[in-house]
C-alpha cells in the first residue's frame, strides 16, 4: 500500500499511527520495541527511526511504502 506524506521524513512510530496499524503512541513503542515492525527488509527498533520517500515498512501482514506527495 502507497502511502504519501508531504514532509521529508516521518518518524516510524508516528507513521504506524498515520496508517492505522496502531491505536496508539504506547502501542506503536511495544510492537517497534519488540521487534514486530521491519523498514526495507530489517527489523527495526528504534522509534524514532526517518522514514523518508522509497522506504518500506512491513508489520504483520500488511506492508508500506513511503511516497512523497
Amino acid at each position: 500500500m502507497d502511502i504519501e506524506i508531504t514532509t521529508e521524513f516521518i518518524k516510524l512510530d508516528a507513521f504506524l499511527k498515520f496508517v492505522g496499524a496502531v491505536g496508539t503512541g504506547g502501542e506503536a513503542k511495544i510492537r517497534i520495541v519488540d521487534g514486530e515492525i521491519t523498514v526495507n527488509g530489517e527489523v527495526c527498533t528504534m522509534r524514532g527511526k526517518k522514514l523518508r520517500a522509497g522506504d518500506t515498512v512491513c508489520f504483520g501482514k500488511e506492508s508500506y511504502s513511503v511516497k512523497q506527495a
